[in-house]
């Protein structure tokens, strides 16, 4: 069996059980097809909707941000190995986001919804502060979290309360979706969703603030590399449990606050962006408790020994994610088994848990053989490709 010489498990399990929260969301999407099945009866459809509020309240939202947080952090453990080899590392990461790009335009024939692509262009973001102090990054950091564009879009609306706003314009794209994905055609599905489903998805994260949110997460990740927050310590363990104290009562508050908003603000001018701030720093609120909580209870026996599972899928957080789009595709779409037109939430909840528990024997068997994920080895052979 191979071990690693020296991981941050915790980090591992952390990120496997992201994984694993957004397999359970998009098998529910029907991965970016929303359909609910005709004739269900009336206990199933409240069934599904109970469930859909439930996974939704949980992990939508919070769990590409922890995969955000995450990918900070992985920048700044890179890029200080090659620091203490006196290497910068800025370029070779630029490099490996354009190898990332290419891995999320593959993904993204499959299923539109794809991070990776993203992640590869807003990942850029890291170059100019990757050099600069602690406390630069994080003002930095946090104007981006308060969504300065969407405050602009406040003072606009306060200015002209009246303003008719049109529909987002993600919102038609979305709706051609009918065109391609229920059809039998794997062609004509691939290309759909690397044109018009890569606009509708590229729209709708800039829209919806997660361009803002997600560069904001990028950095902090690095700051708590930086701050080796994710290492088990006593004083790391009072930060955790500091950050749960103050994220408990922000997200009742938060949440609170965007559940009244319809009924305080008339105005959709203000409404719209408020909505967006709000929905942007609940989310946040809720999965620093997710996160404090997971590394919480990962420091004790018990708790790691259960958290612990979901570190091998964590360690190929990469092939896990594309192979989840391929599979779900094959499954949902018109093309494979065009199960979107007969499974609802409550069913495509279960065939995600088979899912995802296959998907978890496959990374302990595979990481018990391999170092690193088969994407993560090609992707780590690319970068470092021509190096010395």
């Amino acid at each position: 069996m191979i071990q690693p010489s020296s991981r941050l498990h915790v980090v591992d399990a952390l990120r496997g059980f992201a994984i694993v929260s957004i397999m359970l969301l998009h098998n529910i999407e029907h991965f970016d097809f929303y359909f609910s099945p005709r004739g269900l009866p009336g206990w199933m459809v409240q069934l599904d909707q109970g469930i859909w509020d439930t996974l939704f309240f949980l992990f939508g939202g919070k769990s590409y941000a922890i995969f955000a947080l995450l990918f900070g952090l992985t920048f700044f453990i890179q890029y200080d190995n090659q620091a203490k080899k006196g290497r910068d590392f800025r370029g070779r990461f630029a490099w490996r986001l354009i190898l990332l790009l290419g891995f999320g335009i593959i993904n993204s024939a499959f299923y539109q919804g794809d991070i990776l692509s993203i992640y590869a262009i807003l990942g850029f973001s890291l170059i100019p502060v990757a050099k600069l102090g602690n406390k630069t990054v994080f003002w930095i950091a946090l104007l981006l979290m308060l969504q300065p564009y969407e405050w602009i879009n406040v003072a606009m609306g306060l200015a002209d309360p009246q303003k008719t706003l049109s529909d987002p314009a993600s919102w038609a794209l979305f709706g051609r979706c009918a065109e391609y994905i229920p059809g039998n055609s794997l062609l004509n599905t691939l290309a759909g969703n690397l044109t018009n489903g890569k606009q509708a998805v590229y729209l709708w994260n800039w829209e919806n603030g997660r361009v803002f949110q997600t560069m904001s997460l990028f950095m902090f990740g690095m700051l708590a590399g930086r701050t080796s927050k994710f290492k088990e310590s006593p004083e790391n363990k009072r930060f955790w449990n500091r950050v749960l104290l103050i994220a408990v009562p922000s997200f009742i508050l938060l949440y609170f606050v965007k559940t009244g908003l319809p009924g305080w603000i008339n105005s959709q001018a203000i409404l719209r962006p408020l909505s967006t701030i709000q929905t942007s720093w609940t989310n946040m609120a809720f999965m620093l408790i997710l996160v404090s909580g997971f590394v919480l209870l990962f420091q004790h026996k018990t708790g790691s020994r259960i958290l612990n599972v979901f570190s091998p899928m964590g360690r190929m957080s990469m092939s896990n994610y594309i192979m989840q789009s391929i599979v779900g595709a094959c499954i949902y779409y018109g093309f494979g088994l065009g199960l979107y037109e007969f499974t609802g939430t409550t069913y495509s909840l279960m065939i995600g848990i088979v899912l995802a528990v296959a998907q978890g024997f496959f990374s302990k068997w595979w990481m018990s053989r391999h170092r690193q994920g088969p994407l993560e080895t090609l992707w780590h052979k690319a970068t470092w490709a021509g190096s010395k």
